[in-house]
């Protein structure tokens, strides 16, 4: 009879799938985050094998981390050599060691190859058959800036040691958001075909100021941008936002509010190897007065055009792709293909309004020599599409 466990696999995808990933839990208070980080790597197609120190015991049961796996965890080293049978050199051997939490403890016994619990002598092995080792830092900050410590940090990384970089709050160094390690994990395990690539990823509304509190702005939800640096950064981009609010806490944002930003970073930033612009940018700006209009008086707009933002993203980027959004499908090949010769793009991507706010959408992937593919799906499966056009 299957584990329950068995029931959430791949459910969100299977971006995992095949991929057995040992996942080494310490005496971190942390530990209690573990339950949560399983589930969702199952969710996305793993098998998880969880091994645990003795610390990790009396920070969290056995019992719940065999409720989330759908294994007993590994508690101790028996007759069967798990640590060789998992990560040793053999043909079924893991894909990954995951380690999170990772106490200072166990982090400082790594470095100095010392191993006397089940984690440390699992981490041994991975490291000796060149297993990827994937560390979730958890602790004080008073410990995580010790400089003994950061010295083992350094020698671990230089090992080729994948450290994921702690959240700095209220006086510790806290484990990296569940998002975060789950990312992390697929992008070591991803097919990596858009490693060494600076991917710029612009999404989100322009808002233009009407008075000092009022704008006029378009209506986006920004998924679409999401769904695209995501992909991209499980791909091995090296991943950049311009975002008009607080986005992936993985990848580095610029936020935007009207199209001067814009403007202002195409000429602050250097070249890019892609650049993706999904954003909804106002094509007209309000002229705007000074303070606050009073309420209940009549006011008239006066709109003027502003300057496309396409265009210019060439001075910045090898390969750009832009967003055509229309009302209807019928012709919408036709007006795509116009645009993306007027803004001297490589791609652009057409969809329309039925799209805004949804997870789904149905789009047209066109290419300068106007071949076009036409998918429909999520926007992260079209994210994935586009990116399979270019990489």
């Amino acid at each position: 009879m299957k584990h329950p466990a068995n029931d959430v696999r791949g459910k969100k995808s299977e971006k995992l799938k095949g991929k057995t990933i040992v996942i080494g839990i310490t005496g971190s208070i942390a530990a209690v985050e573990t339950v949560k980080i399983c589930r969702e790597l199952i969710r996305h197609g793993a098998k998880i094998v969880p091994v645990m120190s003795k610390n990790a015991c009396e920070i969290i049961h056995p019992y719940a981390i065999e409720f989330a796996t759908g294994m007993k965890p590994i508690l101790e080293l028996t007759g069967k050599i798990e640590h060789v049978l998992y990560c040793g050199e053999r043909e079924e051997k893991a894909n990954l060691f995951l380690i999170s939490p990772c106490t200072a403890n166990t982090l400082s016994k790594i470095a100095l190859g010392i191993d006397d619990t089940p984690v440390t002598t699992f981490a041994t092995t991975a490291i000796g058959s060149k297993i990827p080792v994937m560390v979730v830092p958890a602790m004080h900050k008073s410990m995580y800036e010790h400089p003994f410590i950061t010295e083992n940090i350094k020698k671990l990384k230089e090992k080729g040691i994948h450290i994921l970089q702690p959240r700095i709050e209220e006086g510790k160094a806290k484990i990296a958001d569940n998002e975060e390690i789950v990312e992390n994990v697929i992008r070591i395990l991803g097919k990596n075909d858009l490693r060494n690539k600076r991917i710029l990823i612009i999404g989100g509304a322009t808002s233009e100021f009407i008075d000092d509190v009022r704008v006029i702005t378009n209506l986006s939800s920004g998924k679409m941008a999401i769904a695209l640096a995501k992909t991209a950064y499980e791909r091995g981009g090296d991943v950049k936002m311009w975002y008009d609010k607080d986005a992936l806490p993985y990848v580095s944002t610029k936020k935007f509010t009207s199209h001067k930003d814009l403007l202002k970073f195409v000429d602050e930033e250097r070249k890019y190897d892609i650049i993706i612009n999904c954003a909804a940018i106002s094509d007209f700006t309000p002229k705007k007065r000074k303070g606050k209009i009073p309420s209940g008086e009549k006011m008239d707009l006066h709109l003027l055009p502003v300057p496309r933002i396409n265009p210019l993203l060439k001075k910045i980027g090898n390969i750009v792709i832009g967003f055509k959004l229309e009302v209807k499908e019928k012709g919408i090949e036709e007006r795509a293909y116009e645009r993306l010769k007027k803004d001297s793009l490589d791609f652009i991507v057409a969809n329309t309004t039925k799209s805004i706010g949804s997870d789904y959408m149905k789009a047209w992937i066109i290419d300068k020599d106007k071949n076009v593919i036409i998918i429909k799906g999520k926007k992260e499966e079209i994210a994935e599409k586009i990116f399979d056009c270019i990489a």
